[in-house]
Parts: structure tokens; sequence; C-alpha cells
């Protein structure tokens, strides 16, 4: 499919391009924590708007007394339903996940036992033997729970690091922050390999990437460990893009997002930056939180990048929209995913 990209792009239009992606696309996402109202719901409002085709994981009576209770349950029809304890394919996935794990020593008998009461762990099996494109979870188990087994079972693209990022819907334009959820510190060359793929994944998503490097000083005002750290990563960066797709830095946030600023402090960029990305975790959370809070903006993420097969993680405090948003998000990572023969 072709894509319009946007170096400015508002949070509606954003919105119904991501939307309209993954209803064209129309990939196989599994939901693993159907024991939980609102993935019951949300599940629904999916499958009816054609944003995915969803599979939900869990007990069918317990499911469908959920649904009842949610007023959808005549709507489940058209969903799949699996039951890990009595799935046939979960012997395949235990010999497949024995294999994968073999060096822990975990055995086909172990891994049978896993699968059968831990539905995350089931569902990622269904992502890397691809039965599923993608997967959504974290509404009711940790980011442990649900990003752990996708490294161990599916694993990251070669020579990439697995990290994430947010869309901010901001008022008058979509940005990107990343890291802002899982690398805690990253060195120079892991900092250089998130630049690039955020850029990739926003170019995924319709942005025209403009990549800024963040730090404490922008350009050559200043020298030590911490500035030294983000030049080195933009050197990477620009290594690993096409040569279109500027990366500049090191830049403060100001000078990042506005040009007029970055020109009065020496800094002469293309355009203002739509991908800002953040020296460490510490920064890029608590950016994107005081960001959330200070302006009332929508976010989507975090969003992993770097594995072979895109799962994703909610918060335990996620509504149905997160839900219904982040497997739209995962659709569209899959549909990039067969693109590029992940």
């Amino acid at each position: 499919m072709r894509r319009t990209h946007f170096t400015r792009i508002s949070a509606k239009v954003f919105t119904e391009k991501l939307f309209g992606e993954a209803m064209a696309s129309k990939q196989s996402i599994v939901l693993p924590e159907a024991e939980d109202p609102r993935v019951v719901e949300a599940a629904v409002r999916i499958q009816k708007q054609g944003i995915a085709d969803v599979t939900l994981l869990g007990n069918g009576d317990k499911i469908l007394k959920l649904a009842k209770e949610r007023g959808v349950a005549g709507q489940l029809k058209n969903i799949n339903i699996l039951d890990p304890e009595t799935d046939t394919r979960v012997e395949r996935y235990a010999i497949e996940m024995a294999k994968k794990r073999d060096h822990k020593g975990v055995t086909v008998e172990e891994a049978f036992t896993i699968m059968q009461r831990d539905t995350p762990i089931y569902g990622t099996m269904m992502v890397a033997c691809g039965d599923a494109d993608g997967m959504v979870s974290g509404a009711c188990h940790t980011s442990a729970d649900t990003i752990r087994p996708a490294l161990q079972l599916i694993g990251n693209v070669d020579d990439s690091i697995v990290s994430s990022l947010m869309f901010m819907l901001l008022p008058d334009n979509v940005v990107v922050y990343a890291d802002c959820a899982l690398q805690v510190s990253p060195d120079a060359e892991e900092l250089g390999i998130i630049a690039a793929a955020s850029a990739s994944t926003a170019s995924a998503f319709g942005i025209e990437p403009h990549v800024a490097m963040l730090s404490f000083a922008t350009g050559l005002s200043n020298t030590g460990p911490l500035v030294d750290k983000v030049r080195s990563a933009v050197s990477t960066a620009k290594s690993l893009v096409s040569p279109a797709v500027p990366v500049e830095g090191p830049l403060q946030y100001d000078a990042a997002v506005n040009r007029e600023i970055a020109l009065a402090k020496g800094a002469e960029l293309r355009s203002d930056s739509n991908v800002l990305v953040f020296p460490d975790l510490n920064c890029g959370n608590i950016t994107y939180k005081a960001v959330q809070q200070s302006t009332g903006c929508v976010v989507m993420g975090p969003i992993l990048q770097g594995l072979r097969r895109p799962v994703n993680d909610l918060s335990r405090g996620c509504s149905v929209d997160d839900i219904v948003t982040t497997t739209a998000v995962t659709a569209v990572q899959a549909l990039q995913c067969r693109a590029v023969a992940c």
C-alpha cells in the first residue's frame, strides 16, 4: 500500500489513517486476557469495526459470562475463542517452546504445563509459530509478563535491540518520543539504533521522520560524557537511516521542536523535529508523562519495536479504547513486518 507521509499531521488525520490502514489489512491479532471484561468488549468492537481478526484466549464459558455482563454476548459468534487447556495446538507449541528454551533446561512437559496456565505465553507462541500476526497484552498482567516471553520466544530483528516509543497526539501535531518505557540507560550505539528504529516506525505510520537526539546542550555549546554520548549516537543513527532522513543533535528540547530557537542557539534544522529521542529512560518517561498530564494529549504506547513480529504491552489501567487503538497499531506493525519479511 502506498503511504502519504507528513512532517506535520493532526491527531484526527493520524488516527483516521491508523484505523483505515488496519481495516484495509485485516491482520490476525490475539488478545490473551479474555477473562478481563475490558478485553472482551474491546474484541467485539475490533471485530465489528473490521480493525483486525481477533482471537480471544481463555475459558469459553467465562468469556460468555463476561460478554453477557457487558451486553455483547450476541456479537461473540464472529470471534475466534481458544482455550489453551483444550486447544489441539498446545502440543506443537510445547515442542517449539522447549526448542527455544532448551538452553534454560525447559522440557516439553514443562512447556506444556506453562502454556496451559499462562495465556500471554500461549499467545506469544501463536505469533512465533505464525498462527497470529501479532499480540496485545497487559490489561491484567505486568509488562514483564508480556515483554519477556516476546523477547525469549519471538526474538529481535538481527542487529537490532527491542525498544519502545510513544505517539504523542499533541493539539497541533503528532510526534514520536523514544525510548520512554524499555531501555533504561542505552549506550551511544544503542541510542543510535533506537533513533533509527524510531524513524522507521514513524515512517511506517505515515510520518516523515525528522529525528532529534536530545540532550541538555545544543550543538557544540557543551562537552562531557553525557553530551558526547548523544553526539556519538547521532553518527550511529545517520549510518543506519537513509540520507534523506535528517538526524540532528545534540539538541535541547526547545531547539528540537522550534527551528527559530535552534537557529538562535547556532543549530540549523531542516524543519521542526517530530521524532524525539531521549538519552535515557529517566528523561523519556518523565517527559512523556509531564507532557501528557500538562496538555491532556492522547498518548499511544508504549509501542514495541525491534521484535521479529509485533507484540504490544497495555497498561493495567487501560480503557477499552486503549485496547482497540493498540490493536490497530499492532495490525499496522504486522503489515509492515510482512512487507519487510521479518
